[in-house]
């Protein structure tokens, strides 16, 4: 008898197994002077520093005075630690030199070298404020193994003239504590024991608050073996209500075992839309740079319309023959590419731009973009051409007056007809929070703040029917309510009592929006209890 079908085509081979994926591998970079490397390479210093250098440190200033922000590392050797007054530093090290910090720039510095970073990997994140985390899974025999991509980060970084501690592991937590605790090109290995090659950490390496290190200190926790002695219950107990991983121990101990996972915001390049212009000959009148000006106005219009775009935020940048480069900036009201209306705002900031031996290159770039479609690109230009643009005159009275002296109303998360609403910058982004909250219609018209109303006559059910208003009797014709808005909890007092709103129209057609505070025995208001409901007018309707 013949045998057993085969589990597969016999022309084919056999399919291959299955091939688990590889264990996650991250690289830890610790910049730890970043801030002098940063200042040191602004500086156009080429040579690093030596044995020997003047002791240097960068200073901030702060509500308790002037501290230590990061010194050389003479300035480490006499003494000045980060985060010392310079008042005590300069009592041991009398001929510190000080230099101002920019912590701002020290940030843009480390995402641009996260963006760099990626060549060790398909993604980056920042691990401020001088750190770098890299996911190398899967790409160290690229490199040669793990230790020859160590070596090439640390030649990569020596080039850079930037110092650095390295370290791999199968978690963030764990290589963060290696490069900053453990040897420098520290290994751990996913056969490795964590536990015991961590365990002579300090518990500094757990990333936690500084009032969580002092506690641990005091409870004689000094390394990360001491928390695997004590019970967990315990430890639960003591930091039950400590949420954020930085204040509780027990939430970075699971992460630099990988229990549980970390989540990481990747750094992703996003490339500005960039045009410009080379000159054959340098230009030196107004009307040929209006004319340049107008031309990369329209390549702005088509970059952003093929990328679906809208500029917020423009540069101009000419450069002179001289050498100089002069820059002009623009803000928007609300994303535009209307070439238009950006090179007639350039206009204006032009007047006083000195072209000297002549200007030979221009570039425009759109340093903040959003999203546009292509239907709202249209409908702004068909409402400028009738002169009704709301975003093209805020855009004129910005330039004009200056981008303060122009707010404009945003709505605000609140029922209450008087908080509904506030005041901001007009090139400020707006929230909108017409999407969440529908409120019914308001007049056109808001009193700054509601009038008392008398009420001379009123109806069985409540509804007034006569009442004095600024010294003149109305006569009710028409009611259209109640809207009843409840007050909110959360920022006033219990004794503030419910209003019902109503729409209403006099004998001479005149409409008016008017509330009624409280209600008859609602048990609200202070210790008038049961005291009648006031009645208020605030706003006029069109």
């Amino acid at each position: 008898m013949p045998g057993p079908l085969p589990l597969h085509d016999s022309g084919a081979a056999p399919s291959a197994p299955f091939s688990p994926q590889p264990e996650r591998r991250v690289l830890s970079i610790w910049l730890w002077q970043l801030a002098m490397d940063r200042w040191r390479l602004g500086e156009g210093l080429a040579e690093g520093e030596g044995a020997d250098a003047a002791p240097l440190a960068l200073v901030d200033e702060t509500a308790r005075g002037v501290r230590i922000a990061a010194a050389n590392r003479a300035g480490l050797a006499a003494g000045a630690a980060p985060g010392m007054s310079l008042a005590d530093a300069r009592t041991l090290c009398p001929q510190l030199a000080t230099a101002p910090s920019d912590p701002a720039s020290d940030l843009a510095f480390l995402e641009k070298l996260a963006l760099w970073a990626q060549r060790w990997g398909p993604w980056s994140a920042l691990d401020p404020p001088d750190g770098l985390i890299v996911d190398v899974t899967g790409v160290a025999h690229l490199f040669g193994g793990e230790e020859a991509l160590l070596a090439d980060v640390r030649a990569a970084l020596a080039r850079r003239r930037l110092e650095g501690r390295l370290a791999i592991a199968p978690t963030a937590g764990a290589a963060w504590g290696l490069a900053h605790y453990g040897p420098d090109g520290a290994v751990l290995q996913p056969g490795d024991n964590a536990e015991r090659r961590l365990g002579q950490l300090p518990v500094a390496a757990l990333r936690l608050d500084d009032d969580v290190l002092l506690v641990l200190r005091r409870l004689g926790l000094k390394r990360l073996a001491d928390l695997s002695g004590v019970a967990r219950e315990a430890l639960v107990r003591r930091f039950r209500n400590r949420r954020s991983p930085a204040a509780n121990p027990l939430i970075r101990m699971d992460q630099l075992l990988g229990r549980v996972p970390e989540p990481m915001l990747p750094v992703i390049a996003v490339h500005a839309p960039l045009v410009q212009r080379r000159l054959m000959e340098p230009i030196r009148h107004r009307d040929l740079l209006d004319r340049v000006v107008t031309d990369l106005a329209e390549d702005m219009a088509r970059e952003l319309e093929g990328q679906g775009l809208g500029a917020r935020r423009l540069e101009l940048a000419m450069w002179k023959v001289d050498g100089e480069v002069v820059t002009r900036r623009l803000e928007l009201a609300a994303p535009s590419r209307d070439a238009v209306h950006i090179a007639s705002l350039f206009g204006r900031k032009l007047d006083d731009v000195d072209a000297g031996f002549g200007i030979e290159m221009v570039r425009m770039r759109s340093a903040w973009s959003e999203n546009v479609a292509l239907s709202q690109g249209d409908f702004e230009v068909a409402a400028e051409g009738h002169g009704t643009s709301l975003a093209a005159f805020i855009d004129r009275l910005a330039v004009r007056l200056g981008a303060r002296a122009v707010r404009r109303p945003v709505p605000r998360a609140s029922h209450v007809p008087e908080r509904a609403q506030a005041w901001i910058g007009a090139l400020e982004p707006g929230k909108t929070l017409q999407e969440a909250f529908e409120f019914h219609h308001r007049p056109l018209k808001l009193l700054d703040s509601a009038e008392r109303i008398a009420v001379l006559y009123a109806s069985p059910d409540g509804l007034p029917r006569r009442f004095r208003w600024r010294g003149e009797v109305h006569e009710i014709a028409r009611v259209e309510g109640p809207e009843r808005i409840s007050p909110e909890w959360w920022r006033e007092r219990s004794s503030v009592r419910l209003r019902d709103y109503y729409r209403i129209e006099d004998s001479e057609g005149r409409r008016y929006w008017i509330y009624r505070d409280g209600i008859a025995g609602d048990g609200r208001g202070g210790d008038a209890q049961g005291r009648p409901p006031d009645w208020f007018l605030q706003g006029i309707c069109g």
